[in-house]
């Protein structure tokens, strides 16, 4: 190991690797051959793979899905009837995605897929749209938004949502509209809005699909149009370049899509 951590540190002219205290830290330059190294490698893998070798009916692996708390509540459902029939033995990890962090996981294999509505501009991944998003207000039926116009939003304070998880559109809208002094509660997930709107006169900006979701679970909640634009980049599904995937993988790209592509956005 030592003679061969000398040969490396000799090639790329680092140390590769430092002792802080009984641990081996990466250095900065040692990240960043992680990803390409680790590509290369996967591509190998995936060649000499047999493409016919895999039978999901007897899998009894994992394979890790990075979705945000809202996309485990609209694509969770139906996904995990189709990976249940298909192969009873999968173990699914959900790990909660990081916008900021998506690319990163998957190239390193963390992930296997992952659902954001961030748009990730990288050569080192496949996306694919699987359906718009156009957002809504949601507020309490108790404590309705009047008619859709210029000041529907005059004396109403709201949930802010986190960022993190992709959706910018939200503060961006509350931004420029000069709404962000309304603002009454910040939040790092949408999973505990339904039940706060419900019991106060709150109001949120959120994706419609997830709100139709939300008045599913709480039938008095109701929605509002907006008065400006609500559209935003659409939602997409990413995993690692074609070449890079195991014959696993890519029977669970196909399956994912298939389970939460919305009819206007298929083929």
């Amino acid at each position: 190991m030592s003679y061969t951590l000398s040969r490396l540190r000799e090639r790329f002219g680092d140390l590769l690797f430092r002792r802080e205290g009984q641990t081996m830290v990466p250095t900065p330059r040692a990240t960043q051959l992680f990803g390409p190294l680790h590509e290369a490698l996967a591509r190998i893998d995936a060649a000499v793979a047999d493409p016919g070798s895999f039978d999901p009916g007897s899998y009894s692996g994992g394979l890790a899905l990075a979705l945000t708390s809202i996309g485990e509540q609209t694509f969770l459902p139906q996904l995990m009837g189709a990976l249940e029939r298909a192969a009873p033995g999968l173990h699914l990890a959900v790990e909660r995605l990081d916008a900021e962090q998506v690319e990163d996981s998957l190239v390193r294999q963390r992930v296997d897929l992952a659902i954001t509505v961030s748009l990730l501009g990288t050569p080192r991944l496949w996306r694919t749209p699987v359906r718009g998003v156009e957002y809504v207000a949601l507020s309490s039926g108790a404590h309705p938004l009047p008619p859709t116009g210029p000041d529907m939003f005059t004396g109403r304070r709201f949930v802010r949502v986190s960022a993190r998880g992709g959706h910018v559109f939200p503060l961006q809208a509350m931004v420029e509209h000069d709404l962000t002094d309304q603002v009454a509660i910040t939040v790092e997930e949408y999973a505990s809005v339904p039940a706060v709107l419900q019991s106060t006169s709150l109001v949120v900006l959120l994706p419609r699909h997830v709100a139709e979701v939300f008045c599913g679970w709480f039938p008095t909640l109701r929605i509002a149009e907006l008065p400006w634009p609500g559209h935003s980049t659409p939602v997409s599904l990413y995993t690692r370049l074609e070449a890079a995937l195991s014959p696993a993988q890519r029977w669970f790209r196909s399956v994912v899509l298939d389970a939460v592509v919305a009819d206007d956005y298929r083929a």
